[in-house]
């Protein structure tokens, strides 16, 4: 890879390290997961350069690429045999932070596989409907319909329901 294109890499990282971060959470993987999902998606990219930057639509070949991953990390026997609860030692002051990250986690897992992946990509990654249906490799009316079904539910979700009688 030459000096530019090592560049352009550098700064796509910088730009893009944490709503890989944030989309794999929300996809159902642990934090330290998400990281390694976010590195391992990186290191396909950095091997597959020119056809990132071919792509004609770049964030939507990355997060195909983020998916395909999760989706070979989840296939392995590894991951079956791991224990879903991981403690990371850590305490967080923000536990406002940490109980609407919860109702939404348990909300979302509420919805199908498919669903779930067109909620994160539509609204947490903020693609675009075309973005969304090239990512997943389905038409705009199947993105909308999936959201439309997927927001009903998440409207009906006890989860969330509860979270906003605590706030009132």
């Amino acid at each position: 890879m030459d000096a530019t294109s090592e560049a352009s890499y550098a700064e796509f990282v910088r730009t893009c390290w944490r709503d890989l971060v944030r989309a794999a959470i929300f996809l159902g993987a642990s934090s330290h997961e998400a990281e390694d999902l976010a590195q391992q998606t990186l290191v396909r990219c950095y091997s597959n350069w020119e056809r990132v930057t071919d792509a004609t639509n770049r964030d939507a070949y990355v997060y195909r690429m983020l998916l395909n991953q999760l989706r070979d990390v989840r296939r392995t026997r590894w991951w079956r045999s791991r224990v879903d609860a991981e403690p990371d030692g850590k305490v967080d002051d923000a536990s406002n932070r940490v109980v609407l990250t919860d109702a939404i986690h348990q909300a979302l897992e509420g919805l199908s596989k498919p669903h779930r992946e067109v909620v994160v990509l539509r609204y947490f990654v903020q693609l675009t409907e075309a973005q969304t249906a090239a990512t997943l490799g389905i038409s705009v009316g199947t993105v909308k319909s999936r959201l439309s079904r997927s927001l009903a539910r998440l409207a009906d979700s006890q989860h969330l329901s509860e979270l906003s009688e605590e706030r009132t």
